[in-house]
């Protein structure tokens, strides 16, 4: 039995399209549990009113004390039945493809070994195609099984600095820093870390382990620290069949002097949780990608369409940067 964690906050549209594209899913989820940490009723007012005779979801309100992206998932948890064997997790702003939970169960029984899966996300492919007859440049794209993948500007300038790993998605490198995204070539890769708003494990790790606290309010790069602590537990795989669209919904975002913060320093954090001791290179690799990427927003903010919010973004980093050399987060913070 698969259930669905949907962690959820001002986005009533968002939920009603997601819940809509679940309703045509060839496999649904026993149970659908919507924590809503909204100030508002307009979310459980949707949800009220809605047909959602396809499919079985309990709607749950949280205060203060359970607000925030880490708090919900695991105030989810704690609701979960004892009959649950495969719990996902969805960001409210997603839809997805009609065979999407029934590609994430097949996953866990070809590989019985695997404590988590996870799927990819078809609008962050960007350009994608099949490499059959194309010939690519090596600098703007990147090749994994048979498809290219265009190349980001922040990955293009890592690669003229000597800065880009040579590795599959999913697997983390010394300095932290790898990739993410996979082409929707059908396969199945063992990975270290998946996205968290397209992410599912077994039911029984959560005995072991819960998100953790240190990531409060928006939670960016919890699901990096999730999949790190659960490696211990078994292997974790991303199945490029099971297929979502995120459509990255502004509202209910932090404001941008905050995301470059968290940016910067829960990158840092989730570096080290998986990295205790690097190499003096690994470490000089990391800031000279943090300072790069940094850069790049500062560029942003000059030739961009959002100038203001990428020069807070840029600050942010660099604050937040400057913090870690003085006053780095201690890694001996209880996790859960």
């Amino acid at each position: 039995m698969i259930s669905l964690i949907i962690c959820t906050y001002k986005r009533p549209k968002s939920i009603e399209n997601l819940l809509n594209s679940i309703q045509k899913c060839t496999i649904k989820p026993t149970t659908i549990l919507i924590i809503d940490a909204s100030p508002d009723t307009r979310t459980q007012d949707l949800i009220h009113h809605l047909d959602l005779s396809e499919i079985n979801v309990n709607y749950y309100t949280v205060n203060d004390d359970h607000r925030g992206l880490t708090r919900q998932r695991n105030y989810g948890i704690s609701k979960l039945t004892d009959n649950s064997e495969i719990v996902a997790f969805l960001d409210d702003d997603v839809i997805v493809e009609p065979d999407y939970f029934e590609k994430l169960i097949e996953t866990y029984s070809i590989y019985p070994d695997a404590i988590g899966v996870g799927g990819i996300d078809l609008k962050d492919n960007g350009y994608c195609r099949k490499l059959v007859g194309v010939n690519y440049n090596r600098f703007h794209f990147y090749e994994l099984d048979g498809w290219v993948v265009r190349e980001s500007l922040r990955n293009k300038a890592r690669k003229i600095f000597g800065l880009m790993p040579d590795l599959q998605p999913g697997l983390i490198p010394e300095y932290s820093n790898g990739r993410s995204t996979f082409p929707p070539n059908g396969k199945t890769y063992l990975v270290e870390h998946f996205m968290g708003g397209i992410a599912s494990y077994r039911k029984q790790l959560f005995d072991h382990i819960k998100f953790s606290r240190y990531f409060e309010g928006y939670g960016l790069y919890e699901d990096f620290d999730f999949c790190v602590r659960a490696l211990p537990y078994g292997k974790l795989y991303v199945n490029a069949n099971a297929k979502i669209w995120h459509h990255h919904e502004p509202s209910g975002r932090p404001d941008f002097l905050k995301y470059g913060k968290m940016v910067v320093r829960n990158g840092w954090y989730v570096w080290r949780v998986h990295y205790p001791s690097p190499s003096l290179k690994s470490k000089l690799k990391w800031h000279a990608i943090t300072l790069l990427l940094a850069n790049i927003r500062l560029a942003n903010s000059i030739t961009g369409p959002d100038k203001k919010n990428a020069f807070m973004d840029y600050l942010g980093r660099m604050i937040a940067w400057a913090s870690v050399l003085i006053n780095p987060p201690s890694i001996n913070y209880k996790p859960d």
